[in-house]
């Protein structure tokens, strides 16, 4: 049975990974190699996998990937891209390091790499810093003790998963930046997928994205919030507000008292006022 080390600290682990004098290197068949079930990493670009590729053939694999054993198997810690090159290099063995390592340890490990490297895009360490939250059932303080990582940031990760199915993969293929993530996440959910679409169609800045999530109705910070607090809204006005936002996808705001009042409809820039004008003209027709 594996040993479990729980009370290491990341960096003895990370220093394990390292070869050491003594070190014997094994050459095990790739067929006998299995990927690490906990792998953050799900984007391998073809054109960096064939230079790498052709580097393997000509000169072979440099550094040996690190392995751990599980029984007639060997399960990858560390070096997939290698792995992934030298098959496609056409190589039969590939040069190894056997270790002892936990479930955990091969997590923190698999994790701790990529991030040191930033080999992950923002969706994958996301997934992975939750997969390691859960699996470890540690809070998010506790997390950012061991990833190196500061709380909010631990925080602002995990929030991004909160992202729709389309918004999720702008930012994995690095579309939009985590950035832009987190401005989406700040209307309202209905809202999210049609604002990530607007920041893609018009190419817009982090700092752009976050005004149009203004204009969309997010709710803007305690320091900016005007100090005298608006009349309480009834629920079929509120009503009202939510569906003249969707329709016109800006921020809506009715005022009034009575039979008489105003409507009031954001934008921020005249791009932004002209498709307003375009959509309420469609509904005069």
């Amino acid at each position: 049975m594996t040993k479990q080390r729980l009370g290491r600290g990341l960096q003895a682990l990370i220093t394990d990974m390292s070869p050491s004098t003594g070190d014997e290197v094994q050459n095990i068949g790739v067929d006998a190699l299995v990927p690490n079930p906990y792998q953050p990493r799900r984007n391998f670009t073809e054109e960096s996998l064939t230079e790498l590729a052709e580097s393997i053939r000509q000169h072979g694999v440099i550094q040996p990937v690190i392995v751990r054993q599980r029984g007639d198997r060997f399960e990858l810690v560390v070096g997939e891209r290698r792995l992934r090159a030298a098959r496609l290099a056409g190589l039969k063995v590939i040069p190894v390091f056997v270790r002892d390592m936990s479930d955990v340890e091969l997590m923190e490990v698999a994790i701790i790499e990529n991030l040191q490297r930033e080999d992950l895009n923002a969706i994958e360490e996301a997934t992975a810093i939750k997969q390691l939250q859960e699996s470890l059932g540690y809070t998010q303080e506790r997390l950012a003790q061991r990833l190196g990582k500061s709380r909010p940031y631990i925080a602002n990760s995990i929030r991004l998963l909160g992202l729709p199915k389309a918004a999720l993969e702008y930012v994995s293929r690095g579309t939009l930046t985590a950035g832009h993530g987190r401005a989406i996440l700040a209307v309202s959910e209905n809202m999210r997928e049609a604002l990530a679409q607007r920041i893609v169609d018009q190419s817009l800045s982090v700092r752009q994205a976050e005004e149009l999530a203004q204009a969309y109705g997010a709710s803007v910070s305690r320091e900016t919030r005007p100090k005298k607090s608006l009349p309480q809204q009834s629920l079929e006005i509120r009503e009202v507000e939510r569906r003249l936002q969707e329709a016109l996808q800006a921020k809506v705001q009715i005022r009034g008292q009575g039979q008489r009042g105003i409507i009031e409809i954001a934008y921020f820039n005249s791009e932004e006022l002209e498709r307003l004008l375009e959509v309420l003209a469609r509904g005069t027709r």
